[in-house]
């Protein structure tokens, strides 16, 4: 058309704007969220991306780099928090704009993490608080999981009547250290146990670590009191010297004599925990959406993922949409420690729970989100970013790798995959199994996972020459026909020690074995006969130790090694011996050879294939 002036064409500045302001951002914020926060448009930003080679939507997420990148153009430098740090914000502002004590908080129940060293008494002490039997379903008297329950103070003489406290139970293997690290991180007092009749150990030192590491008070039980052999004053003295002086010698630490299988003094360690958290004045509010950590976390047949939650703040209802670590769902039951079905769980309650998409792990942090799809763009921007991750780990391979691997090109690799019932346990036995690689053997996790041996696994087995590891899981049927068919090695443990020592020696079969030459004995030639069908005989005397019919022999003429080879025949005058000792004279006939000189020496030795030792 004529005079037809086209529009001018949207032209997008390429200079910066210069930096005027601060903004707060969270991970995986949408180009919505994001144009609102710098007061712009959204189809401008977008322009902008698109000018950057990113072909973005209104809705989609923007990693914290490319978004504080965009900021910075647009004039605003950016503070990036957490989506659980956003939410505990707004939480926050929502509670300072209402009156009233209820966002200051009410009086919770102290959470109270029991530790110390193997066999010390630790669940037997839980038990006996809660009067029902934790320990008899351990594998070999061990808590292999963290545990959670809730106890209220029963004796009515006590001031403390009516109080309630939740327990966890932390493992008491040294190889589950990140799981008790774990249990003292959700946790406001830690409950040491000590044994009168053993003493400070290993595993008591490294949990003084970890609860000083944690910032929270330590209250010892010195347990065992009613053995023969206790003396709880050596215990004190143990522990005062590693800073933990009992208040009775002037010092800040709380100090109880019990007994867990007579149940003595148990009463007044409740009444203690309830002092010690009267102290520490904590707080928490029912009125807001709930927070917590994940305990625990398993693969149940039935019912899906399930998982053990602590609500830390706030209330927990069924219906609730809850986002846990890369996880998202919603709550469609709530059971309590003792299986009781729940509808709410207030502050400083364990629950487990059903209806996560996925698996968390355990230590994620659990938050109650009002936006479901906000819940879900967020988890699946984290699940994006962490296979990410694992992608970038395992692909690239340095100058300096390639140098590590043509060094390394003599290692044998012993590969596994790991199956366990709950989260925690495969974390730890993947991380113990990768500590014990050396520079002989190499172990290498191919794959680890929450569940029964599936066929999956077995064919991934077959194909890649590994051996497959169950703690406390068993082979579904399929898999365990297949795994026979396909001669897949199957081990499966419930104790880890266990796991640990039957890895070790399947480190040392993996070896070449080496061959052990043990000697045995010598016999000097005195003269040599020829007997026909036989061949050259050796009369000999024997000089030192033994000569048996089954040795190996070295033929020495000056010393030097002329022949090595196997006894032929071995005779005491007419008669055949199985072995000529110290002092005594016999003809000795060596295998496939009749070159032999008076004045030869014949020397007698046996040769053992031993396995190559590994580990010390």
């Amino acid at each position: 058309m004529k005079g037809f002036v086209p529009p001018p064409r949207l032209s997008l500045s390429n200079e910066p704007q210069p930096i005027t302001r601060n903004i707060t951002i969270a991970e995986g914020i949408s180009v919505k969220d994001l144009a609102e926060k710098l007061e712009i448009r959204a189809k401008d930003l977008i322009a902008r991306l698109l000018a950057k080679g990113v072909f973005a939507t209104i809705n989609q997420t923007l990693d914290a780099e490319l978004a504080s990148e965009m900021a910075r153009f647009f004039g605003a430098e950016t503070n990036v928090i957490s989506f659980e740090e956003q939410a505990a914000k707004e939480v926050a502002e929502t509670a300072a704009g209402e009156e009233g004590a209820a966002s200051e908080g009410v009086p919770r129940p102290p959470v109270v993490t029991i530790m110390g060293h193997v066999d010390h008494g630790k669940t037997t002490l839980l038990d006996s608080i809660r009067s029902t039997s934790v320990a008899e379903g351990e594998a070999g008297g061990i808590t292999q999981h963290i545990g959670a329950y809730k106890v209220s103070m029963q004796d009515k003489d006590s001031p403390a009547y009516g109080r309630e406290i939740v327990f966890l139970d932390t493992p008491g293997h040294e190889a589950f250290t990140r799981m008790r690290s774990r249990g003292a991180k959700a946790t406001d007092i830690v409950v040491l146990v000590v044994a009168a009749d053993d003493g400070v150990m290993p595993q008591t030192l490294e949990a003084i670590d970890h609860a000083h590491a944690a910032e929270v008070p330590i209250i010892v039980a010195v347990n065992k009191i009613d053995k023969p052999g206790a003396l709880p004053d050596r215990v004190k003295k143990q522990l005062a010297d590693r800073g933990l002086l009992p208040e009775d010698w002037g010092g800040k630490t709380v100090f109880v004599d019990v007994s867990a299988k007579q149940k003595t003094n148990l009463n007044l360690l409740l009444e203690m925990i309830c002092l010690v958290a009267d102290l520490q004045e904590l707080k928490a509010n029912p009125d807001r959406p709930a927070a917590g950590v994940v305990l625990e976390a398993k693969l149940d047949r039935g019912r899906g993922p399930v998982a053990t939650v602590l609500v830390q703040n706030g209330s927990l209802s069924t219906g609730d949409n809850f986002i846990v670590g890369n996880v998202y769902g919603k709550i469609r039951a709530m059971f309590d420690d003792r299986g009781h079905q729940l509808t709410v769980a207030p502050p400083s309650t364990p629950v487990e729970i059903i209806g996560m998409e996925g698996l968390p792990q355990a230590g994620d942090q659990f938050l109650v989100v009002a936006d479901r799809d906000k819940a879900r763009g967020i988890s699946d921007y984290r699940e994006q970013k962490a296979r990410e991750a694992t992608l970038a780990k395992s692909s690239r391979v340095s100058l300096e790798g390639l140098a590590e691997q043509l060094k390394s090109a003599g290692i044998k690799e012993l590969n596994i995959i790991l199956k366990g019932d709950v989260q925690g346990s495969v974390e730890v036995l993947s991380d113990l199994l990768g500590k014990m690689s050396t520079d002989k053997v190499r172990l290498k996790v191919l794959r680890s996972g929450v569940g029964a041996i599936t066929e999956s696994d077995v064919l991934l087995a077959s194909a890649s020459n590994a051996i497959i590891i169950g703690f406390n899981v068993r082979p579904e049927r399929k898999a365990q026909e297949l795994a026979e068919q396909e001669e897949v090695d199957i081990r499966l443990h419930s104790i880890i020690y266990e796991l640990q020592d039957e890895i070790k020696r399947a480190m040392t079969g993996l070896l070449e074995p080496t061959i052990k030459e043990t000697y045995q004995g010598r016999a000097e030639v005195l003269d040599t006969f020829r007997i026909p069908k036989v061949g050259t005989v050796a009369g000999c005397r024997v000089a030192d130790g033994l000569l048996k019919r089954d040795s190996e022999v070295r033929l020495l003429r000056d010393n030097v090694v002329i022949f090595k080879g196997k006894v032929g025949s071995l005779r005491r005058f007419k008669d055949d011996a199985s072995q000529v000792t110290n002092g005594m004279e016999c003809g000795i006939s060596i295998a496939n050879y009749g070159d032999i000189k008076v004045g030869d020496v014949i020397e007698a030795f046996v040769t053992e294939r031993v396995a190559a030792e590994v580990i010390a």
